[in-house]
């Protein structure tokens, strides 16, 4: 693992903005002790929210925009381009699965996209990570409410 410290300057110079590395760390190992199902985590806004809309039924994709709207109370908001690229990734990671489904009216077809038991396994820990971390802020916090 390899991190790069960016100093960011601004050197003036025909107004041009310059961002120096200044060092560099290189590490055999993580940093941090994680535990093992824990190596993907934590997972950006949008993974998280299609996992979620997927781990109740299958879903078209705007099943899953529908979904992710009501899950989040309508706070945070999944575009098509978002959903679809990161479809594209879960599909390739294996945590989703996709198939075709005609429709009983119609006749059409719509690709639907089912998680998997190794997405269920993914979205399970970085749930039980984000437990963890409100169970912290929550003690933290009521210790702060009984200092004077």
């Amino acid at each position: 693992m390899v991190y790069i410290l960016l100093l960011s300057t601004d050197i003036c110079q025909a107004g041009l903005r310059l961002h120096l590395i200044v060092g560099f760390r290189y590490s055999r190992g993580p940093t941090m002790a994680h535990a093992e199902n824990e190596s993907v985590t934590p997972l950006p806004a949008a993974t998280l929210y299609v996992l979620l809309a997927l781990a109740s039924e299958d879903r078209h994709g705007y099943g899953i925009i529908q979904e992710v709207s009501r899950l989040s109370a309508a706070t945070y908001r999944v575009g098509s381009g978002t959903l679809y690229d990161n479809l594209k990734k879960l599909l390739h990671q294996g945590w989703v699965e996709d198939y075709e489904e005609q429709e009983s009216g119609s006749g059409e077809t719509r690709r639907m996209y089912r998680i998997t038991d190794e997405g269920r396994r993914v979205l399970g820990a970085d749930v039980s990570r984000m437990k963890r971390i409100v169970r912290v802020a929550s003690r933290m916090l009521a210790d702060e409410g009984g200092r004077a």
